[in-house]
Order: structure tokens, then C-alpha cells, then sequence
């Protein structure tokens, strides 16, 4: 069993001047034009989501330097910024799209900047860039009734199906958290693969449901990102966030409990 370890790297808007909303979890264009350069002289070489999935599930060999760039949610400076980068360098990615937050016909609103519309998600899937799901409307989708956490997963799938003419195979979790029931009703739904956060590096021992991720931000500087890909000091790097994960995990769970007796009520009572 291979024990590489590969950095998937965690990606939102890239952008000059975001929402605010967004900003804290955006890269500015220089930034990330600086970052890709760097991989391509490191001698990095990317993969999608579906290629790095593939290679561990069926015991393929990965090239000596992986590397995955995805982009959360679908903002419409991926497509702006990001692809004539990935495209100089013929780099593939991963782009994991919130259905209800792109603009048009499914567009429930919610959204924290400007977003694609869908004639750029098929231009970005014509240029090889992998198109994954992530959730309908970005709900945290653990605190969800099981009907409304298969909608979310399932509403999404059928909708980039429509939109693209195939099935997408990979999700991202909003939000980067998930248990065992949301990892079930994504498998259900029929998608092969599925990514997390954790800030750490992926590898093949944590399922293909639960592949960790590290963030990108707009405070990650070179010397920051050249450790991340690297694989050096990335616990140091993640501490706080880390510590903030865990005491959320805590407050997620009491959240589920309350959830669950609370429907539980209603259905005595119904």
C-alpha cells in the first residue's frame, strides 16, 4: 500500500479586491500566478481529484511530485485569474461547485461574492479542469435531517449532470467538516471520492471519503506555501486552526443531539 503523501492544496476566490465576506479565504492574482510558478519549478505535477482517487483505489503508480489544486464554491475569478495560470502552465485542477450559489437558473442566493455562471464551469470542464460538487446551497451538513442532507448532496450531482452532460465524481464538504452519515449520503448519491480539510497532507489510509487538505489564504506568503507543499512544519503552520476545529467538533456534536431529539419530538407528537 503506498504511504506518499500528496498536499491538496484548498483554494476560494482569487481575486484584487474581494467581498469582504470573502477576503480572509481569497488569494490576490500575483499570489497565486507566484505559487504556480513556484510548483512548476519545484517539479510538481498536478492532478485532479478523480486521477489522485483513481491511482490509490486501484494501486496505480502517482508521479514522483503530486500535487492537487482545487477550488472551493465556484467564485467567478477561478475562471477570471486562476484558469490563464493553470492553462500557461498546463496544470489541471479541481473546481468543487455550490450549485445554488452560481449564477443562473438554480440560483438560490447565499453567495459571498460573484460567482460563475455555467457557461464558464464548461469552459473550465473544456480546458480539463475536474468539476465536483459541493452541496446545493453550502449548509453545514451535519446538522441537516437525513432528507435534506440527501437533497443537498443528490440536487447537486443532478444538477452538474445536466449542466455538464456527466456525473460528477468528487465532493468537497462545506465547511471541510464531516461524519459518518454525511460520508454515507455522499457515497450514496454516487460520488467516488470525497475531500475534507484537516490541514494536513492526504494520504491513501484516510479513505477516499476523507481526504485532507491544506488551506490557502490570503495571508499564506511564499516561504508559508513553499512549506505547505513541501510537507514541512504544517502542524506548526495549522495549530490554531486546528485547536478551533476541535472545539467546534464539540459544539457540531451538542448541535446533532439537540437536532435529533428535537425530531425525534415531532415525530412522537405527529
Amino acid at each position: 500500500m503506498s504511504t506518499q503523501a500528496v498536499p491538496i492544496l484548498m483554494y476560494h476566490a482569487v481575486g484584487h479586491a474581494p467581498a469582504k465576506a470573502a477576503y480572509g479565504l481569497s488569494v490576490s492574482p500575483g499570489a497565486f500566478a507566484g505559487q504556480m510558478e513556484l510548483l512548476g519549478e519545484r517539479g510538481f505535477t498536478p492532478l485532479t481529484t478523480t486521477d489522485l482517487a483513481a491511482a490509490w483505489r486501484s494501486g496505480g503508480t502517482l508521479p514522483r511530485r503530486p500535487v492537487l489544486i482545487t477550488f472551493d464554491d465556484g467564485y467567478e475569478g477561478v475562471h477570471r485569474h486562476a484558469l490563464p495560470v493553470l492553462a500557461k502552465h498546463g496544470f489541471p485542477a479541481t473546481v468543487f461547485v455550490t450549485t445554488g450559489w452560481l449564477r443562473g437558473p438554480y440560483e438560490t442566493g447565499g453567495a459571498l461574492d460573484t460567482m460563475l455562471d455555467w457557461e464558464q464551469v464548461r469552459e473550465l470542464a473544456a480546458t480539463g479542469t475536474e468539476i465536483g460538487g459541493h452541496s446545493h446551497t453550502h449548509p453545514q451538513l451535519d446538522q441537516l435531517a437525513p432528507a435534506d442532507l440527501s437533497s443537498e448532496v443528490g440536487r447537486c450531482r443532478e444538477i452538474v449532470a445536466e449542466q455538464l452532460g456527466r456525473e460528477p465524481a468528487s465532493f468537497a464538504y462545506p465547511f471541510g467538516y464531516s461524519d459518518r452519515r454525511v460520508r454515507q449520503a455522499v457515497r450514496s448519491a454516487g460520488y467516488a471520492q470525497a475531500l475534507a480539510v484537516g490541514n494536513a497532507q492526504a494520504r491513501r489510509r484516510q479513505g477516499p471519503y476523507a481526504l485532507e487538505r491544506v488551506t490557502v489564504r490570503r495571508s499564506t506568503g511564499m516561504d508559508e506555501f513553499e512549506r505547505l507543499v513541501e510537507g514541512r512544519a504544517i502542524g506548526r503552520n495549522f495549530a490554531r486552526d486546528r485547536a478551533l476545529t476541535k472545539g467546534y467538533a464539540l459544539v457540531r456534536r451538542s448541535r446533532q443531539l439537540a437536532g435529533r431529539t428535537l425530531r425525534g419530538a415531532r415525530q412522537r407528537g405527529a
